[in-house]
């Protein structure tokens, strides 16, 4: 595995960030858009798989990365777990629940298979650069 120095780098979080756009662009039509309750915790969610690997990713120790790892995988289980009441409420067609549905498992897959691999090369690669450099 190459050396990832950014955070944009892992493919779950770009996964994330797929799942993130396409739920926020399903709760902003219909009933969806007036169910504030649903609609702000599955937004949440959505941004909590993004945000957590990317706070995993810049914390301090590989150990704290696979916390936060765990914590996005859980955040796809609550997105796919909304989704079906998105779709018994009739919020989102079949297709819709499908299609963000699917996003949510790979994302989900590959945040474990992150994990995984994390796991079994405790230390032995490096994640990111020890000083990564920001211009500002």
């Amino acid at each position: 595995m190459p050396t990832i120095t950014r955070f944009e780098e892992i493919e779950a979080w770009q996964t994330a960030r797929e799942l993130t756009r396409l739920v926020y662009s399903l709760t902003e039509t219909g009933k969806f858009s007036r169910d504030f309750g649903l609609k702000d915790q599955i937004q949440r969610a959505s941004v909590s798989i993004m945000s957590n690997i990317s706070e995993g990713f810049e914390s301090q120790t590989q150990a704290q990365f696979i916390r936060y790892l765990g914590i996005a995988k859980a955040s796809a289980g609550e997105v796919r777990s909304q989704l079906y009441v998105c779709r018994d409420l009739e919020y989102i067609t079949q297709e819709q629940f499908d299609t963000a549905f699917a996003i949510a498992e790979k994302a989900s897959r590959q945040i474990a298979r992150f994990i995984s691999y994390l796991e079994s090369h405790p230390q032995s690669h490096k994640i990111r650069e020890d000083a990564p450099e920001y211009e500002v």
